[in-house]
C-alpha cells in the first residue's frame, strides 16, 4: 500500500496533480482545498495517501493532513458512500465543518453537498455520528456544533451555501448565553461585513 509521497509537483489538472517520485508520476486526486494550496509546478510536495483498488480502477488519493485521511476513509466505510463523494465532500466543506454536520446530526447541511441526498445524508449521520463524536473532534467543538446547529439550519435555508453558513457560524462567540434570534442576527452581521 503506498501511504505516503514526497516528490515534485508535475502538473495540475482539474481535479489531480501528476507528483514525479524520484522519476515515476503518480496521479493522484485530491479535494479542492487541497489543490489550491500546494503550490506552483516544480515545488516539493508531502502527500498522506489512500489506495482505493477496484476490479476496473486503481486510483490514489492524496491529502495534506492525516486527519483528513482518517476522515476520508471513514466516509468511504459508508455504505454505497466511495471515494469521488467523499473527495466531492472534503472539496465542499472543511473537515472541521463535515464532522459537525455529522456529530450534530445536520443532515440539512449534508444534502447541500452536490451529490448527497437525503438517503446518504442520513446514513452517513446514522453510521458516522458516534464515531465522529467519540473520536475525531472534541467534546467542546461539538457541544458548541450542537448549540449552533439551529442557526446553520435557518442560513442554509435562506440561501446560503452550507460553507457559508458554517463560517458565519464559527464567528459566533463560543460561549455566549445569545438567544437564537441574536445568534441568526450575529451570523447575518457576518455576511454584511464582507
Amino acid at each position: 500500500m503506498i501511504a505516503s509521497l514526497h516528490g515534485r509537483l508535475e502538473s495540475i489538472s482539474g481535479d489531480s496533480v501528476v507528483l514525479n517520485v524520484s522519476g515515476i508520476g503518480f496521479r493522484v486526486y485530491l479535494p479542492s482545498s487541497t489543490l489550491s494550496s500546494l503550490g506552483n509546478i516544480g515545488d516539493e510536495v508531502s502527500l498522506n495517501t489512500h489506495l482505493h483498488l477496484r476490479e476496473d480502477n486503481v486510483a490514489l488519493y492524496g491529502f495534506t493532513s492525516a486527519d483528513e485521511l482518517r476522515f476520508f476513509q471513514t466516509l468511504i466505510g459508508v455504505k454505497g458512500l466511495g471515494p469521488r463523494l467523499a473527495l466531492a465532500m472534503l472539496s465542499a466543506m472543511r473537515l472541521e465543518q463535515l464532522t459537525m454536520a455529522v456529530a450534530t446530526g445536520s443532515t440539512e447541511l449534508l444534502t447541500s453537498i452536490p451529490g448527497i441526498g437525503r438517503k446518504v445524508a442520513d446514513r452517513l449521520v446514522l453510521e458516522l455520528k458516534d464515531k465522529v463524536a467519540a473520536g475525531l473532534v472534541t467534546a467542546p467543538m461539538v457541544q458548541s456544533a450542537e448549540d449552533n446547529t439551529d442557526v446553520l439550519s435557518v442560513l442554509v435555508s435562506l440561501g446560503y451555501s452550507a460553507s457559508e453558513a458554517s463560517r458565519a457560524v464559527a464567528s459566533l462567540p463560543i460561549s455566549s448565553g445569545l438567544s437564537l434570534e441574536e445568534k441568526i442576527k450575529q451570523a447575518l452581521g457576518y455576511f454584511a461585513g464582507k
